[in-house]
């Protein structure tokens, strides 16, 4: 049963009445700009895990101490990000999609800005190990309750035949987001001395984080509570329904989903997280000159999200991404040793890792998600994607950080392969149930 509109919500679709009907191309700058900002959020703290938490936070400990505690810190939004998706599903069941997004958007704007008033433990203490952990975890919370269902709005209005090229759409928020925090990072490190920027340079991005996050909300809430979107979302059944209903009825769906991306997601954080790291902590290299070249290498990754889109189209997503799953096992034998290569080495593995990332990444939503049935599609895509994002991504930074410092940069590469042969795995077994299934259906 479709839930009844707030008296928000019906204000909002009265003022937006002549907006006309659903625009394709409208609907995906929307999805953009909210993914942009979601992922500009993520990349402003986890560049700040590396070069700014170490010294800030954990200043009692050696660097790459700091650094490990700090990443354990950074798992914790991962971790707390299904709680959210729990609490803002009863939010959007009872009160609606608007009300749900301006509160979690409210959240996450608010944990980012207050990260960027955080005293340093010279100062307070504890306090500050307690008020950053509190902050991540609010982070997490309010990413669970950013699903507005745009994305899986956008695949459900795509032609047949270009599945692919709207799958790609939301994750081009990925790229535009490492760019964007990457190069704000870039200019204060490299313009201010280090005293100033650990004063107060540091603390920019957050509070820029905050503006960004406004802007989303109004970009995102002109969409949802407009009569158009309101039909489509009840038309293509897109409602929330109770998480326990969710797991009861499509928890084989929302395990294969969680797992097939797998591959995608390490290598998420291998380009992203952890080289900055490495670099960082291990060569003379100062952090600017490797952010620019993350940028640069965001770049290349945005420009191969748009390719998998055309070829996801004429290979079929599971084809794409067992491909890529193939190719990220193979650059997982060699190419972490390249950070040790100096800026040659660097901007190969860079490139070449945003390449595959971006090919993998741009189809990494949409293989499984079809699979849900429509009373379940809306919740089942959120619970897919916080559980993909926990298993994949989490610990990706600790675990990696962990393991090269202990087994060298060839270890690393291992935990990079385990994930790409569990993708390959999930991709056989979703095939194998869909094959069943569809000799269920003719007997």
């Amino acid at each position: 049963m479709a839930q009844m509109p707030t008296t928000a919500e019906r204000d909002a679709s009265h003022l937006s009445e002549s907006h006309g009907e659903v625009n394709p191309g409208e609907m995906a700058i929307g999805v953009i700009i909210g993914r942009s900002s979601e992922f500009f959020d993520f990349f402003v703290y986890a560049i700040a895990s590396v070069i700014v938490f170490p010294k800030l936070v954990f200043s009692f400990a050696d660097p790459l101490t700091g650094t490990l505690y700090s990443f354990a810190i950074f798992a914790l939004a991962f971790i707390a990000r299904p709680f959210g998706t729990l609490m803002f599903t009863v939010i959007d069941r009872k009160v609606g999609k608007s009300a749900k997004l301006t509160i979690a958007l409210f959240l996450l704007g608010t944990s980012t800005c207050a990260i960027g008033f955080l005293p340093s433990y010279d100062r307070i203490g504890a306090a500050a190990i307690w008020l950053l952990a509190l902050a991540r975890i609010g982070q997490g919370i309010a990413l669970g309750g950013t699903w507005d269902g745009l994305a899986s709005l956008l695949a459900l209005n795509a032609p047949q035949r270009h599945r692919g090229w709207y799958a790609m759409i939301p994750q081009l928020g990925a790229p535009f987001g490492l760019i964007v925090g990457s190069g704000l990072f870039a200019f204060f490190v490299g313009n201010l001395s280090a005293e100033d920027f650990y004063d107060w340079g540091w603390r920019y991005p957050f509070f820029v984080a905050f503006a960004i996050n406004v802007v989303a909300l109004f970009a995102r809430l002109r969409m949802v509570v407009t009569p158009d979107y309101q039909n489509l979302f009840e038309t293509r059944e897109l409602q929330p329904a109770p998480i326990a209903a969710t797991l009861r009825a499509e928890g084989r769906h929302v395990l294969i989903g969680a797992f097939t991306p797998l591959a995608s997601f390490a290598m998420f954080h291998m380009v992203t997280v952890f080289p900055l790291s490495w670099v960082f902590l291990f060569t003379k290299e100062g952090p600017a000159r490797f952010l620019v070249i993350e940028a640069v290498g965001a770049v290349f990754g945005a420009l191969a999200i748009v390719a998998s889109g055309l070829i996801a189209d004429r290979i079929g997503r599971r084809a794409l991404l067992g491909g890529c799953a193939i190719a990220i096992a193979v650059f997982s034998g060699f190419a972490p040793q390249l950070l040790d290569g100096g800026l040659i080495g660097e901007l190969v593995f860079m490139i070449g890792g945003f390449i595959l990332l971006g090919l993998s990444f741009g189809q990494s939503s949409g293989a499984v998600a079809s699979a849900f049935s429509p009373a379940y599609r809306y919740t089942g895509s959120a619970l897919t994607s916080d559980l993909a994002w926990l298993f994949g991504a989490g610990f990706a930074p600790l675990a990696a950080l962990l393991l090269s410092t202990q087994f060298g940069l060839i270890s690393a590469g291992a935990y990079l392969l385990s994930g790409a042969v569990v993708t390959l795995l999930a991709l056989r077994l979703n095939r194998q149930w869909e094959l069943r299934r569809a000799d269920e259906g003719r007997s």
